[in-house]
């Protein structure tokens, strides 16, 4: 795969990119819920997918009765703990816009039988989610998808138990089916922490292994300046 052919990098303002970002994933969801009557959300985990879910949260154009919403992963704790990903997007989003809690599909991770849990999960996972929102990590992992974990080579599953490198290790996730099928998949990154990993996802080799970000690759990239600071020039 080239490295730059087809990548739709779109570098703003520190500032302004969580508010951008939700513009164009609000339009999307207008779109699609006009044309489909309902459309699929998937969020991600992270600081810079809160920000964005605090701006989407003030758009008063988002048919929140059309949008289903699932989640790219989950730490293995309860709903209300300070580490999960949706206790994040309820505060940050869910708990701000009227969205009907039965359309709000929670990954149940801190369930004793994760594999369970997991397959659970694959019974409501739409086969493509409308818009697919990624975080990226400093190491290039992306849900909870970590640099050289076996996960990485799941080609029928599309939700597993796995055990990461960062506390709390249990999680669910989505493995990499489910990312490639996404209809828009959006990766946000920002600081100069994620420098590295944005130049090795975009510019580097085709390597999902090593980068497991590069499953984004064909998706549109919202990055800050100094996350696109050893960026290739485009």
């Amino acid at each position: 795969m080239n490295a730059t052919e087809g990548v739709d990098v779109r570098v703003l303002p520190t500032a302004e990119l969580p508010a951008r970002a939700a513009d164009f994933i609000a339009q999307i969801l207008v779109n699609l819920a006009a044309e489909n009557g309902r459309v699929t959300l998937g969020l991600a985990g992270g600081t810079t997918p809160r920000a964005m879910h605090e701006a989407l949260a003030c758009s008063s154009a988002v048919p929140w009765l059309a949008v289903h919403v699932f989640f790219g992963d989950e730490r293995a704790v309860p709903p209300d703990h300070p580490d999960s990903n949706y206790r994040m997007a309820k505060e940050s989003l869910l708990d701000r816009v009227p969205i009907p809690p039965s359309q709000v599909h929670r990954m149940q991770a801190e369930h004793p039988d994760r594999d369970a849990a997991a397959r659970d999960y694959e019974t409501v996972l739409p086969e493509s989610l409308d818009v697919l929102v990624l975080g990226l990590g400093e190491d290039g992992h992306t849900a909870s998808l970590f640099p050289g974990a076996e996960s990485l080579r799941e080609s029928k599953r599309r939700v597993i138990p796995v055990i990461g490198p960062k506390p709390p290790p249990e999680r669910l996730t989505l493995t990499s089916p489910p990312i490639l099928a996404a209809r828009h998949c959006l990766m946000l990154a920002a600081g100069a922490g994620k420098a590295d990993a944005v130049s090795r996802a975009l510019d580097g080799p085709w390597d999902p292994i090593a980068t497991p970000a590069q499953l984004a690759r064909r998706g549109i990239w919202f990055v800050d300046p100094p996350a696109a600071a050893k960026l290739r020039p485009r």
